[in-house]
């Protein structure tokens, strides 16, 4: 199938600056952004998740945003899902340039590449999963899907209950059933890699903890753990995980700060673990080329890109 739209991925480690690229890249090319971020889909937290403001959006119409309540299940699949129908949607109506701006790997990966069909959710196994420890999950996937274990973020409650669901369901390897993927849309992407060297890339997102501190983060967080402490389990974002600690006075302020600081970080380094594995990204690094060249050549990448394309 030819395609006759083109879109834009812009990728990397939490802190590197993909909004502000995405923002400028996207007047430029007169485009709409996608956001894949699997914490910025949820409501009232917008600090932690550095989720872009009307302000910075400078009229530029934005998606996946604010879709979701805190603790409401919204999977990969999900995800590919409604950006699909937003893309064919896209294709059918006003036939916009669109950008897709994110750190979160798999969700790219299932709008670039398709995503596989895996069985919908089984509420009886789902209960009995969350009742168990994170350790037990742990211990249960490594038996069942020892490569799953390996690559999933095995601090994450959701994810290890997803793959030990699919597993029990098919009786098959969450890790091999997820790469038989299915591609539905007709896009092309131009996929772009923006990172830093590393100590101005964690210097970068300690300051912007303490930035995030200091514009409310704890009270946004106060109110989300008032509003959803039935469902605080199935919160895991960075910056609002560590404070429900602090406020169910398990460590200080201050351990709970250094341990935003540090989630970050071991964030930050999986992701650069994951998107280069990826195949086909280019890469910028902003402490080698000033933000205008790295402009210059995407533009110019994506002009015949364009171009080889039709």
């Amino acid at each position: 199938m030819s395609s006759n739209l083109k879109g834009l991925v812009i990728s990397g480690p939490t802190g590197v600056g993909k909004t502000d690229m995405s923002i400028k890249l996207a007047k430029s090319f007169n485009s709409e952004i996608i956001s894949a971020d699997s914490s910025q889909i949820y409501r009232y937290m917008d600090i932690g998740t550095a989720k872009i403001t009307n302000e910075e959006m400078q009229g530029i119409k934005h998606y996946q945003l604010d879709i979701a309540d805190p603790g409401e299940d919204y999977s990969v699949g999900d995800f590919e899902r409604d950006v699909n129908n937003i893309l064919n949607e896209n294709s059918c109506k006003n036939g916009k340039n669109i950008i897709i701006a994110g750190g979160t790997g798999l969700y790219i990966r299932s709008i670039t590449d398709g995503f596989a069909k895996l069985p919908s959710k089984d509420e009886k196994i789902r209960k009995e999963l969350e009742s168990k420890s994170l350790d037990e999950l742990q211990e249960t996937l490594k038996k069942l899907d020892e490569k799953s274990y390996e690559e999933i973020d095995l601090s994450n409650k959701l994810r290890l209950v997803r793959a030990i669901e699919v597993c029990l369901l098919t009786g098959g390897k969450f890790s091999e059933l997820r790469t038989q993927n299915i591609k539905n849309n007709d896009y092309d992407f131009l996929k772009i890699f923006l990172t830093r060297n590393r100590d101005e890339l964690y210097d970068r997102i300690n300051r912007r903890v303490e930035i995030m501190i200091a514009k409310g983060l704890v009270g946004e967080a106060k109110k989300v753990y008032n509003k959803y402490r039935e469902n605080l389990y199935k919160i895991s974002s960075i910056g609002y995980k560590e404070l429900f600690l602090y406020f169910e006075n398990k460590i200080s302020f201050d351990e709970a700060v250094e341990l935003i600081k540090k989630e970050s970080r071991n964030y930050a380094k999986r992701q650069l673990t994951w998107f280069r594995k990826e195949k086909d990204y280019i890469i910028y690094n902003f402490s080698e080329m000033s933000e205008s060249k790295i402009i210059e050549d995407i533009l110019k990448r994506w002009k015949n890109f364009k171009k080889n394309k039709f």
